[in-house]
């Protein structure tokens, strides 16, 4: 039996059993963590940079698109191959190819998990500070596409503030290297352009990033409410008066129950809400920030507030945090993530805000967030085989950002735009300003074959130039 021409050059380049083309395993590869599914026309594993330049050089001669994927963990349909095409799968470009100590530098492979850096740097004493929730399964190639966040990104920034460079293949397969180890490189940020365009300004090959050495120590407490009020006021009162701790998570009566009936973390299952707020820095301060900072907290509310008496106490309570989206599953069928952002200061708006839009559509939306950020993660609850329900879920989800929007923040913090917010970014963008960014992507990928169909909604005709 002939086989199509596509898929032959496809496995020319990197061998039979690298391409997928069957239907039973494109199913596999349709669908990430939104609620779209579009079926691939072949999904091809790939383990090189050459590799992936001759792959986009094929999809290039057959005008097909593409898509890069890793640990397909993506919350807003980032990986979704909307138009078919090839999924590009690049889980197996995994190594860390350097650690410099004395520049403070690493250099991955796109496809490594975020967790993998941290456990190859933590016995030379440093670390890759963005740390998405998600990081066991997230890939770094997946934080440079979304510009990542995590819990401590509120005190040492977001992906986009830790990426040097990159080796990136372009849309029309040339292989190009952007910044480098110096601090500065002249010419035009193409590094910082790359860093969030959600794969459709090309593919990452290598990402090189700034390490820190490890804190000399740090302290974990858990500040525990009677109302979510009284919690998220105290985020903004930490920062207004002038600490910055290295976390401020906070989840919610919902959250709580379900991450104890998974994980049995110890948290109390009679309050309203909970920071979890880390502190970190030289040892011999660590006391003072704490005290400081459970001070504020007891002004504010908190009934109690818990130090983690050790590093095994720490670790189950974090182990909650970043287990919290997995135990909410125990909760229902499915669940929508949002990801909107307000100034920590609306907070307690929003909050409200929220549980109206839930009772406005009968839905259950629990609430766990990095509350340092003003990064919210309303967790829409829903039974995905009841397609009125679904429908509610998408009306929800767009009046929070909508919220979002009109409180001053944005319709991202941390998990882009994807499919799922192509009309929000409407919210707060203009035509122009949209229009300004589709330019810069053709001249990147005139024939739009990079990932398409995500990040900019339909042209409005009326304000072509």
């Amino acid at each position: 039996m002939s086989e199509h021409a596509f898929i032959r050059d496809l496995r020319e380049i990197v061998g039979r059993t690298n391409v997928l083309a069957s239907a039973v395993d494109l199913q596999l590869y349709q669908y990430d963590g939104y609620l779209e599914e579009h079926r691939p026309e072949a999904v091809v594993f790939v383990e090189s940079t050459e590799e992936v330049a001759r792959v986009v050089q094929a999809c290039n001669r057959h005008g097909k698109p593409f898509v890069p994927r890793g640990g397909g963990t993506n919350l807003t349909g980032g990986t979704v191959p909307f138009a078919g095409g090839v999924v590009i799968e690049m889980i197996r470009m995994n190594r860390v190819l350097e650690i410099d100590v004395p520049n403070l530098r690493a250099r991955a492979q796109p496809g490594l998990f975020n967790l993998e850096l941290g456990n190859a740097l933590a016995p030379l004493g440093y670390q890759y500070i963005p740390d998405p929730a998600s990081q066991k399964a997230a890939t770094l190639g997946g934080n440079v596409a979304e510009n990542a966040g995590g819990p401590h990104c509120f005190k040492y920034g977001v992906t986009s503030n830790h990426v040097l460079g990159l080796t990136v293949v372009l849309p029309d397969g040339r292989v190009e290297t952007f910044g480098g180890k110096a601090a500065d490189t002249p010419g035009l940020d193409l590094t910082g352009l790359f860093v969030g365009s959600e794969g459709t300004l090309g593919i990452c090959t290598e990402v090189l990033v700034k390490i820190v050495r490890q804190a000399e120590g740090v302290k974990t407490l858990l500040a525990i409410y009677d109302s979510i009020e009284e919690g998220s006021e105290t985020v903004s009162a930490i920062v207004a008066a002038g600490m910055v701790p290295a976390t401020l998570e906070m989840m919610d009566q919902l959250v709580i129950h379900a991450v104890e009936a998974s994980l049995h973390c110890g948290l109390p299952m009679d309050c309203a809400t909970l920071l979890l707020i880390e502190v970190d820095g030289l040892k011999d301060d660590l006391e003072s920030q704490a005290a400081a900072i459970g001070e504020l907290c007891k002004a504010h509310g908190a009934r109690e507030v818990r130090v983690a008496k050790d590093d095994a106490e720490r670790a189950l309570l974090w182990a909650g945090r970043r287990g919290a989206f997995g135990a909410v599953a125990r909760l229902a069928p499915s669940f929508l993530v949002c990801d909107g952002t307000v100034p920590r200061t609306a907070l307690p708006q929003v909050l409200k805000k929220v549980a109206e839009v839930a009772g406005k559509y009968d839905l259950r939306i629990p609430n766990v967030f990095h509350a340092g950020d003003g990064n919210l993660h309303p967790l829409i609850l829903f039974d995905w085989r009841d397609a009125d329900m679904k429908a509610r879920v998408l009306k929800a989800g767009m009046e929070i950002l909508t919220l979002c929007a009109e409180l001053g923040g944005t319709i991202s913090g941390e998990h882009g735009v994807g499919l799922e917010k192509l009309e929000a970014m409407r919210l707060v963008m203009t035509e122009a300003d949209i229009q300004a960014q589709r330019r810069v992507k053709a001249a990147f990928d005139p024939a739009n074959l990079s990932n398409p169909g995500k990040m900019f909604p339909a042209k409005e005709v009326a304000c072509e130039r």
